[in-house]
This record gives C-alpha cells, structure tokens and sequence, in this order.
C-alpha cells in the first residue's frame, strides 16, 4: 500500500477511536443513582440537584436521566455553567410539585440558569396549584410568593421539546434571556378559572421560535414582557386563556423595546382575547414596533383584535394620565372566524402618543352570524382588503 493509502487509514482510525472515546466517556446521570426513590411522596429533589453537578460538570455530551416514574420535588435551581452540552431526558416522567404553597418560599420550582446548549425532552411537570387558585389573599396582592413551575434563565442555543406542565400555581414556563432557542411540542393545561397561570412568558431574549403547541390556561397563552424580540410562532393552538398579549407594558422605568413579534398560522378557541398588545395609563416610555400576527383562525373569542393602553386591572392606575408606551408598525392580517363579543376589532391608543403605521387587512370575523363592529381611538389604521367588519369608519 502506499503511502497516502496508510495516511487515510491513519486519519480514519484515529476519527473512530475519537468518536468511541467520546461515547464512552459521555456523562448519563439517571437520578435513581443519586437516591431517588420515585414513590411520589419522598422529595427526589436533592437526588436531581446531585445527578445534574455530576452531569453539568461532565464530558460533553452529557445528559441527567428521569427515567419513567412519578417523583416529588420540592423547589430546586440547577445552575451553569456546564462544561458542555447537557440533555435533561425526562420521557415518560413526572415530576410533581408540592400543593402547599407555604412550602416554598421564593416564586420558582424548577429553576435552570446560565447554560448554553441545553436541551429539555420529555416530561410532565405538575404544579399542583389547585388550592393556589382559591387563594384569596394571593389574588390582589404580589406579596406571595407563588412558584412558576419552570423558569428558565440565560439558556442559550437552546431546545424545550415534548413537554408537558399541568396546573402550575403561577406561569407555566417562564424564558428570561434564552437567546436563539426553540420550544417544540409543548402541551400546556390548566383550568381556565385559574389565577395568572401563563402559558409561556417571555422576558429580555433575541431570537426564539415556538411551534406546533398546544396551551390552555387561566391567563395569556403566551405573554410577552421587556425586551421580547425576534420571536416567531407558529402551529400554536390557544384556548381556554386570555390570548396571545404583548405587555403589559410601561409599569417599569426603562423597560426595554419590544420588537420583531411574528405569530402566524395559529388557532384561538374560547379565550378572553384573542391577539393583544397591553399598556398601563400614566405608563413610563417604552417601545413596541414591527409586529405581525399573520393567518389566525378565531373561534367564540370574545375580544378578538385588540389594542389596550388603558390597561388597568386592578384598578390602581391614573386611566386619565395616557399611556407613554409607542405603539407602531403593527400588521393584523387575514384573521378569520367568530367573535364572541359585538365589537370584534378594538383599538384604544394612547392620547399622549397615538398609535402608527397600524394596518387592518383582510379580516372576517363575524357576530352571532351577522356582522361585527369596530372601535378606534387615537389610531387611523391603514385599511387594505376586504374586512368584517368595517375597520372604525363602516
């Protein structure tokens, strides 16, 4: 043989040896290692926290297994960095929160920061946040502290897929600076008398696709807080819930803008709103602009369209005092089915800084089978197509 002939020889056994070296060497953690007992009753907790150091901080790739079973954990933070990628495996697993809420005493239960690269399959994360919703001193008040079931902060490049949360007491999923990830087949439930429990919320990230979900709820199907870009949706079914909202924004001193909302081809069934973009009165200044929500199918939605910058829920606002959040670039576009409620497209701009470049198009939405109305208040939206109903002049 000559002698390039031994040179790929060389090249291809050193590449088998490498890849078999890596596989052997990549780090699985199953949590039944680390003590878990899997009874749903004992807080596997601590055996999760010590299978996830030992698979953070093991050759890449590693992974923390969950295997099938039912576990009860108490709130626990798995931190990063990790030295490389890390897989959380937890198909055909649940994972059960305690239902006392004096049992936990910050407002997370599942916590994960800091890491790049991670990936979330499988799981149904149970919040048990029945007695929660009933509640009364929780309702009104931001004094308790109730648990989001997931809250995931700073997990760049990053993917959430076949996960399931169930009766959170507060937000399902919470994303805070998970720049460039992705959520993929997730299934989210609730009642839809339940108290602020959010399907997913999204807080200071650039760059997330969801897709092809299904979230019913209490609240938003998915909210969007300061600093929301670049955020495409799509194949995400709503209902029960309050929507799809933008803010509410403009209660914080220098929150940040709000841009590149894209939310296309999705369904809403009986939910409270149906595409919203939310401000206080009396609002701090803060920017939303280069939103779309693009092929929407709406079933008995009772606000179907609708912009609100006099958001005032629990009646502590200056509703005189207009909102300073500016509201621009805004595309409502081939958004078809029926309104619940008579006046299908509503939009209350603010009188301090009225809302631009607003644009109305190609909108069927009817009214007990006939005819829905509209409302506008400093807005002159750009009307193009066919629209039902008359776009605030008809």
């Amino acid at each position: 043989m000559d002698q390039d002939g031994y040179i790929q020889r060389a090249v291809c056994w050193l590449f088998v040896t490498t890849v078999l070296i890596t596989t052997n060497h990549a780090a699985v953690v199953n949590i039944k290692t680390k003590g878990a007992k899997g009874d749903g009753i004992t807080d596997d907790g601590p055996a999760i926290l010590r299978a996830w150091k030992e698979a953070c901080a093991g050759a890449a790739p590693s992974s923390l297994l969950i295997p099938p079973g039912t576990y009860m954990s108490l709130a626990i933070e798995l931190p990063g960095p990790c030295t490389g990628p890390v897989e959380i495996m937890a198909k055909g697993a649940t994972i059960k929160a305690p239902p006392e809420l004096a049992k936990f005493t910050k407002d997370s239960w599942i916590t994960i920061r800091n890491v790049d690269r991670l990936t979330i399959t499988g799981g149904v994360f149970d919040g048990q946040g029945q007695e929660t919703w009933k509640a009364k001193k929780c309702k009104d008040t931001t004094s308790c502290q109730i648990p989001v079931n997931l809250r995931l902060s700073k997990l760049k490049n990053s993917l959430f897929k076949d996960i399931t949360s169930i009766n959170s007491k507060n937000f399902h999923i919470a994303l805070r600076g998970c720049d460039n990830s992705r959520v993929e087949n997730v299934n989210i439930e609730a009642p839809g008398n339940s108290i602020n429990t959010d399907g997913i919320h999204i807080a200071k990230l650039n760059g997330l696709n969801i897709t092809n979900s299904k979230i019913g709820t209490g609240d938003d199907c998915i909210s969007f807080g300061e600093g929301s870009k670049n955020v495409h949706i799509e194949r995400v079914a709503c209902g029960p819930g309050h929507g799809f909202s933008i803010g509410s924004l403009g209660k914080y001193p220098n929150e940040e803008p709000v841009e590149g909302i894209f939310l296309r081809n999705c369904t809403i069934t009986g939910a409270v709103n149906g595409v919203r973009i939310k401000s206080w009165p009396d609002s701090h200044p803060v920017t939303v602009s280069n939103i779309h929500f693009e092929d929407i199918i709406m079933t008995g939605v009772t606000n179907p369209i609708l912009i609100d910058q006099e958001y005032c829920p629990h009646k502590t606002c200056k509703k005189g005092a207009p909102s300073k959040v500016k509201i621009s670039n805004v595309r409502f576009r081939k958004i078809r089915g029926t309104s619940a409620g008579k006046v299908a497209i509503k939009l209350i701009c603010s009188a301090g800084v009225p809302c631009e470049n607003v644009e109305v198009a190609d909108i069927n939405l009817t009214f007990n089978g006939g005819p829905s109305t509209s409302e506008c208040y400093n807005a002159k939206p750009k009307v193009v197509g066919q629209n039902v109903p008359g776009v605030c002049h008809a």
